[in-house]
């Protein structure tokens, strides 16, 4: 921690930074595929148990040239970018990979995902090809992108001409079926056989340097609309490597149960990518978050680390044949995306064995993790705190006036370093409202540095909601329910909820004469937004407390809200 004169006396400031003597990985993703396959052989590296599928370092190197080589038989050049839209499965490792290889810039869609929010995440980035699975769940990924690209029946595969989504030219299902306008993921890897292929790709690979975008991921902005991250093969290979390091992966290679989602940092960068780097194994239990298919990947592949949000390891615990399980096998794991309370912590450490596992913080645009805790530190640490800065980054808690606050103040926390992404696509704007010219990365986290570096996050300087690790802000849902014609006005707040850590409310102010029940209202939102950001309390009112200038009190509604439903703080 540095320590600043202050008026005479010496006062240490909130700063906190971790040197390291180990050095960046200044190399791209293909190139450390290439690399760990010459390493580790016939080594499995990939695992989705639900499909029966087994993948060596080998394989995934092979598979991977083969589907990048495919790609660019398409017309895609390095720097295009390629979207890939599913749940997870061996398939979305393997296009995560590929992309890599020919230098595409991986676009992450989330699942759950409409079609018109598929719709703004192509035309945002200007996506030039999509990789999508038939469907999941209620999903059929084919039918949504018709509804938005109805020229597609009509076109040849690689040909799409579509007036909503202009920049799209080529849809590559998942898929043993032949759908109209697309190509099939396996036919592309048997086109990507042909030697010229694989030429073109070599000749395309050795341009592609360590400080090239690599991967999007869609970020939820107070403005309502997703903001499109961009990340360089520089920042997520190093955020990868150093957060295996912390958690012990460079001493033991890990056997990962990856039950978080690809599309998100938490499963592609620190699990998958983690995983790769260190030599690990990743096990898929299912294509979505299950919580006995979690413990029955842990069980039959002898898993030794585990990832979840809070809310994912208390549906694990609370299955109901948990003692069935073998996880004595358990050493270590990652938990992020909310706090984690004291009796979880305990609760992980003493029935699922894991005592050396490790608390995450971060966002997107940090790559996504910049304070960790250490395999060692106290429950009481792991409860309290997030840990240290990763190696090679900084921070500072500033106030208002963006003045470093005293040690033990609370402020806004701010991140620098190489894990800093490289901006919003397209929107220079944002990007310089987030960034600083010094290059301070602006979270919008409130948080409170102790005399031994370790951080506390005490709160959001801005409104965002976390349910069960989804980030949602309620200006985005605010803006649809708006379009709702029987609603006049609404205010969106989270609200504590003991499983999801907070749940969506929505008081809605209805126009004149107008009568719409509750339920009505879910169901307007089904099938138009994603399930999570559907809220899950409708409360319809008069008037919303407002402050003597007309500002609506958003934390007034929060406490009514609270009172009101009984819930627990």
């Amino acid at each position: 921690m540095a320590v600043v004169a202050v008026r005479g006396v010496h006062k240490a400031i909130s700063y906190a930074f971790c040197p390291s003597l180990v050095k960046f990985l200044p190399t791209t993703i293909g190139e450390f595929l290439r690399t760990s396959a010459e390493k580790h052989g016939q080594k499995p590296a990939c695992i989705s148990a639900y499909q029966d599928t087994v993948k060596t370092f080998e394989e995934i190197h092979r598979e991977s040239r083969l589907l990048a080589a495919g790609f660019l038989a398409t017309g895609l050049k390095p720097g295009d970018r390629i979207g890939i839209w599913g749940p997870n499965s061996y398939e979305w490792y393997l296009t995560m990979m590929a992309a890599s290889a020919a230098g595409l810039v991986l676009v992450n869609v989330n699942p759950a995902y409409q079609a018109s929010e598929l719709e703004f995440c192509i035309n945002k980035v200007g996506v030039k090809a999509l990789v999508s699975a038939e469907q999941y769940k209620s999903q059929d990924y084919y039918s949504m992108v018709a509804r938005i690209a109805p020229e597609l029946e009509e076109c040849l595969p690689g040909e799409i001409k579509a007036e909503k989504i202009p920049s799209l030219k080529s849809l590559m299902m998942i898929s043993d079926k032949e759908l109209p306008g697309t190509f099939r993921l396996k036919h592309l890897m048997d086109v990507g056989e042909e030697p010229k292929y694989q030429t073109h790709l070599d000749e395309c690979a050795d341009r592609v340097q360590f400080n090239d975008p690599c991967n999007i991921q869609f970020t939820s902005g107070t403005t309502g609309k997703p903001k499109a991250a961009t990340l360089s093969h520089f920042n997520i290979v190093n955020n990868a490597y150093f957060v295996g390091r912390r958690i012990g992966y460079d001493q033991r290679p890990p056997v990962i149960c990856l039950p978080v989602p690809l599309y998100h940092c938490f499963g592609c960068v620190m699990g998958a990518l983690a995983g790769l780097i260190h030599g690990g194994t990743v096990v898929l239990p299912s294509p979505g978050f299950d919580p006995q298919a979690a413990l029955q990947a842990v069980h039959s592949h002898r898993c030794n680390s585990i990832y979840g949000t809070p809310t994912m390891f208390v549906d694990m615990l609370h299955v109901n044949d948990f003692d069935s399980y073998d996880l004595k096998c358990l050493e270590t794991g990652a938990m992020a995306g909310s706090p984690c309370p004291e009796p979880l912590v305990r609760q992980v450490i003493e029935e699922m064995h894991m005592k050396r596992f490790s608390i995450f913080f971060g966002m997107t645009e940090t790559s996504p993790c910049s304070f960790q805790t250490f395999p060692e530190d106290s429950v009481e640490v792991r409860s309290t705190t997030v840990g240290k800065p990763t190696d090679h980054v900084e921070c500072l808690v500033v106030d208002d006036n963006e003045e470093v606050v005293n040690q033990g103040d609370t402020g806004e926390i701010w991140i620098r370093g190489y894990c800093n992404f490289l901006g919003y696509w397209g929107d220079e704007e944002k990007t310089k409202e987030i960034l600083t010219p010094a290059g301070w990365l602006k979270t919008g986290d409130l948080g409170i540095l102790d005399d031994k570096g370790y951080l506390r996050v005490v709160g959001r300087k801005k409104d965002l909601i976390i349910r069960g690790g989804e980030n949602i802000y309620p200006k985005e849902i605010e803006e649809f329910l708006h379009t709702h014609p029987d609603i006049a006005e609404v205010q969106v707040v989270g609200v504590p909820d003991p499983r999801m850590g907070e749940e969506l409310c929505a008081w809605v102010r209805l126009k004149d004469k107008r009568t719409v029940l509750p339920e009505e209202i879910h169901a307007y939102c089904r099938g138009k937004i994603s399930h999570f950001k559907i809220p899950k309390y409708i409360l319809i009112k008069d008037k919303f407390p407002m402050t003597v200038t007309g500002k609506v009190q958003k934390y007034a509604i929060k406490s009514m809200t609270i009172s009101e439903l009984g819930l627990q703080q």
